[in-house]
């Protein structure tokens, strides 16, 4: 059975947003069966962890003998297991493989520079400043992706470890004043996560949370 280490707790405002739910959702899809290592801070930085992820994040996907970091490199080791995630026709393969490589590159950096300013920097002037900038950077992937979307239901012929990967990368996206200018985006994220393999993700995420939350 595959073993996926996780945060035993994070804050309120990352609950449902750390990368092992990528990893936890794949599975699902996939119907292979999974357990969880959960770590605290501690543990995360510890020598023996960064052998293991050698910049101490999560997840971590042991398979026997295999470990592997990197929620890329786990989803397609994960994809090709299954079917339901990575069809086996070589060329729908690359395809498929292409749009991983897409949602990390084209879209989840530009993605990640409004977090930093919106989250992490907020009242900090640079970012203020910077602001209108990293928005419009953004905003010119999606239209990007909005246009490839327009007509399809999906980022290929049928959903995909792809398109589970575009939709955890757009959860991040907020939707006042970025997201609600891509109407076709925001209803592919939501028909991403009203699978029945994220809600479970999801919902087992957040129980680890809870259990574990700081008294």
């Amino acid at each position: 059975m595959m073993r996926i280490t996780a945060l035993r707790w994070v804050p309120k405002f990352a609950q449902g947003y750390v990368r092992d739910l990528r990893v936890r959702w794949a599975c699902e899809e996939a119907g292979l069966p999974y357990d969880l290592r959960l770590i605290d801070r501690a543990q995360q930085a510890s020598p023996n962890y960064r052998r293991e992820q050698p910049f101490g994040q999560v997840p971590v996907l042991e398979d026997g003998n295999l470990t592997l970091f990197e929620t890329g490199a786990i989803l397609l080791h994960i994809g090709e297991k299954s079917e339901a995630l990575i069809p086996k026709e070589a060329a729908a393969k690359a395809r498929v493989t292409t749009w991983m490589f897409a949602a990390l590159n084209s879209i989840e950096p530009f993605v990640q520079n409004l977090t930093e300013v919106d989250i992490f920097h907020s009242q900090e002037e640079w970012a203020k400043s910077r602001r209108p900038v990293v928005v419009e950077a953004l905003k010119n992937r999606l239209a990007a992706l909005n246009t490839w979307l327009d007509g399809r239901d999906y980022l290929e012929e049928r959903f995909t470890v792809a398109d589970l990967l575009m939709t955890t990368v757009l959860r991040d996206v907020p939707e006042d004043g970025v997201l609600e200018d891509f109407p076709r985006l925001l209803e592919y994220r939501r028909q991403g996560e009203a699978r029945p393999g994220f809600r479970k993700a999801l919902a087992s995420q957040l129980k680890n949370f809870a259990d574990n939350a700081p008294s």
